[in-house]
C-alpha cells in the first residue's frame, strides 16, 4: 500500500526500514499493542537468493516467539563450528542450548517471514516509501516522504541499513574505518569437475584464506576471491570480474557462468556514536556496520530489535521505569564493539602477509583446545553476551537456556514478550507486576537456583528467593506496581 502527498495519521512508531531488524522489531512492538507504521523504499524483494545464516542466539530468540519451527521448514541445519575466521574446526561439545546449530535460510525468505509476521500482529507496511527528512520535537516525530506525504508518530527507529538516512539527519556521527580490501562473493555454476576444484581450492587457501569454492549442488558453487581493488559498493560486479580474480588467484576461472547473483563486500568498520536522540532511535546496520566475516550482521540487528521492542512499548504504554529506554544503548553499544573487533580480529587473520598467516596458524592449533575453541564460537553465536546489571551471580545479565519446564519448555512460555517469573519454590509472586509479568510456579523445572526472573527478551534479570529483593528488580525493569 502506497502512501498518498497528503496523508497524515498518528502512530506510536514509524519504523524506516523493512529488512530483518526493522520487521523483528514491528512485530514485538505489536505484542504490547503499539501502533506501528514500517517504510520500505524498495518496491520489490532483492532479485537474488543469498543464503544468510541464524545463529544460536537469534535462533532462540525465534523459539521465544514461536517462529522457530516456520524457520526451520525453510532453511538447512549445520553444526555450530567453524564460524571463526573460516577455520575449520568442529563445533563444541555440549553447547548451552537446545538449538546449538546454524540455520542457513535464503535472505528473502527470511524477511518474508518476518515481515508476515508482523503484519500478522498488527503491523502496517507500506512499500516504495522512503524517509527523506523528519523532524521532532517534545511530543513526537514529523516524518517527511520521498513524494512529499508527512506522517506523524511518537517515535522514529531507524533500521534504514548502512547507509542510513535516519542516522545520518540525526546527526549522530558514524566513525571507524573505510574499507580497505574488497572481496567477490556470489553463487554460480561451476564447469571444472569436482576433484579439480577441491585441489586447487585446498592449495590456494593456504595463502589466500578469502578464496573458496564451497559445493551447494548441482554444480552450484558459492564463490569468493579477492576483488582487484575498492570501487563504490553500489557498483556491482560482473561476471567477468569474478573470472578475472580468479584466473589472477587461481590461474583458472573453473568455467564459471550462469550466476544466481553476484555482490562485492568490503572491511569497513564502523559504530554510531550514539542509539538515540530524543524521539529517533537506531538499530541495525543503521547502527554498525562490519565485515561478514562469522555472519554476524543479520543476527546482531534481530538481537537489537528483541532488545528495544519491550523497552519502547513499556515508555509507550507508561510503565517504564526512567532509565529503561537508555539500557538500549548501554546493552547493546557493547555488544556491538565486541562483534566488530572480532570481525576486526577475522580480517587480519585472512590477510596473505606472513605474520598474520603464522598467527592463522597458531589460532588453529589453539582452537584444538575445547575451550578455546567454544570461547571464540560463543562470541560469534551471541552465546556469551552478559549485560551489565550489577553486582549478583554470574547468571544475572545472561540468556536463560530453553529448560524443560511443567508441560512442555521455557521458551514456549515467552511467545507474548512478558517477562516470566519462574518459581521452583511456590512461595514468590509477581503480585502488582502481573499484568507485564507471568508466573509460572514449578519445582520439577530443570534449574539449580530457587527463582529466576526473565525480562521479554530472554535474559536473566533477577536470581534468589525472597520476595523483597524480586520486588525490587520487578520495580527496576518493569516499572510500578498496580494498585
Amino acid at each position: 500500500m502506497d502512501s498518498s502527498p497528503s496523508t497524515t495519521e498518528p502512530f506510536d512508531v514509524i519504523i524506516a526500514g523493512c529488512g530483518p531488524t526493522g520487521a523483528t522489531l514491528a512485530a514485538e512492538l505489536r505484542l504490547h499493542d503499539v501502533r506501528v507504521l514500517v517504510l520500505e523504499q524498495d518496491t520489490e524483494p532483492a532479485s537474488f537468493v543469498r543464503i544468510v545464516g541464524l545463529h544460536v542466539r537469534s535462533l532462540e530468540l525465534m523459539a521465544m516467539r514461536g517462529l522457530l519451527e516456520r524457520l526451520l521448514r525453510h532453511g538447512r541445519q549445520r553444526p555450530a563450528g567453524g564460524f571463526f575466521a573460516a577455520i575449520p574446526k568442529p563445533a563444541p561439545r555440549d553447547l548451552d542450548s537446545a538449538h546449538a546449530y546454524l540455520l542457513g535460510i535464503p535472505q528473502p525468505v527470511i524477511v518474508r517471514l518476518l515481515e508476515e509476521h508482523a503484519i500478522h500482529l498488527g503491523a502496517e507496511v507500506r512499500h516504495g516509501c522512503a524517509v527523506v527528512d523528519f523532524e521532532q520535537d517534545g511530543e513526537g516525530v514529523t516524518v517527511e516522504l520521498a513524494d512529499g506525504g508527512r506522517l506523524r508518530a511518537r517515535y522514529l527507529v531507524g533500521c534504514d541499513g548502512g547507509r542510513s538516512t535516519v542516522r545520518k539527519l540525526s546527526g549522530v556521527g558514524f566513525p571507524g574505518e573505510p574499507s580497505r580490501i574488497e572481496t567477490l562473493m556470489g553463487e554460480m555454476a561451476v564447469d571444472a569437475p569436482p576433484a579439480e576444484i577441491a585441489a586447487k581450492v585446498t592449495e590456494v587457501s593456504e595463502t589466500h584464506k578469502r578464496f573458496w569454492l564451497r559445493p551447494f549442488g548441482d554444480g552450484v558453487y558459492s564463490v569468493v576471491v579477492p576483488a582487484a581493488d575498492v570501487v563504490d559498493r553500489a557498483t556491482p560486479p560482473t561476471l567477468d570480474d569474478f573470472r578475472q580474480q580468479l584466473r589472477a588467484v587461481a590461474g583458472t576461472d573453473f568455467g564459471v557462468h550462469s550466476p544466481r547473483w553476484l555482490s562485492r563486500f568490503g572491511d569497513a568498520t564502523r559504530l554510531a556514536e550514539r542509539y538515540r536522540t530524543g524521539r529517533v532511535l537506531l538499530a541495525g546496520d543503521a547502527a554498525h556496520i562490519h565485515p561478514p566475516t562469522g555472519g554476524q550482521g543479520l543476527n546482531l540487528g534481530i538481537q537489537d530489535a528483541f532488545n528495544l521492542g519491550w523497552k519502547l512499548a513499556a515508555r509507550l504504554r507508561g510503565w517504564a521505569p526512567e532509565p529503561l529506554l537508555d539500557t538500549y544503548q548501554a546493552e547493546r553499544r557493547p555488544v556491538a564493539e565486541a562483534v566488530l573487533d572480532n570481525t576486526r580480529a577475522q580480517m587480519e587473520l585472512s590477510s596473505p602477509g606472513p605474520g598474520r598467516q603464522a598467527v592463522h596458524r597458531l589460532l588453529t592449533e589453539l582452537m584444538d583446545l575445547d575451550e578455546v575453541n567454544r570461547y571464540l564460537i560463543a562470541k560469534i553465536t551471541g552465546l556469551d553476551i552478559r549485560y551489565d546489571f550489577g553486582a549478583g551471580p554470574d547468571l544475572v545479565g545472561r540468556r536463560l537456556r530453553d529448560i524443560d519446564v511443567e508441560h512442555g519448555r521455557l521458551y514456549d512460555r515467552l511467545h507474548r514478550g512478558r517477562g516470566l517469573l519462574l518459581d521452583r519454590t511456590g512461595r514468590l509472586t509477581a503480585g502488582g507486576w502481573s499484568d507485564r509479568v507471568d508466573h509460572l510456579a514449578d519445582p520439577t523445572a530443570a534449574l539449580d537456583v530457587p527463582g529466576v526472573l526473565l525480562r521479554p527478551d530472554g535474559h536473566v534479570a533477577w536470581v534468589g528467593d525472597e520476595q523483597r529483593d524480586l520486588n525490587d528488580q520487578l520495580a527496576r525493569w518493569f516499572g510500578s506496581p498496580l494498585r
